[in-house]
């Protein structure tokens, strides 16, 4: 399984939901990067995706994007293919 990244705050619901996600579909593993106390983190987070908002969830070296990104990838049925590869 490739290694999951996901960028977060600790007051997130759609982080929260985010990895209840990425759980139910089997990932045991998901390193959090927290940036609501780091602003340095939070700027390279933004560098690095283009977004400002968390979550920020990398697969690999893919980057899906945020909660609605993940949903749909898992709607289309490319989540679990893309977590077995």
């Amino acid at each position: 399984m490739p290694k999951i990244i996901m960028y977060s705050t600790a007051v997130c619901p759609y982080c929260i939901r985010a990895e209840g996600l990425l759980h139910a579909r089997g990932v045991i593993e998901i390193e959090k990067v927290s940036v609501d106390a780091n602003y340095e983190l939070r700027l390279a987070m933004i560098k690095k995706t283009g977004r400002r908002t968390v979550p920020q969830i990398y697969i690999g070296e893919r980057h899906v994007g945020g909660y609605d990104d993940l949903v749909a990838l898992d709607r289309a049925g490319e989540l679990v293919k893309l977590l077995q590869a």
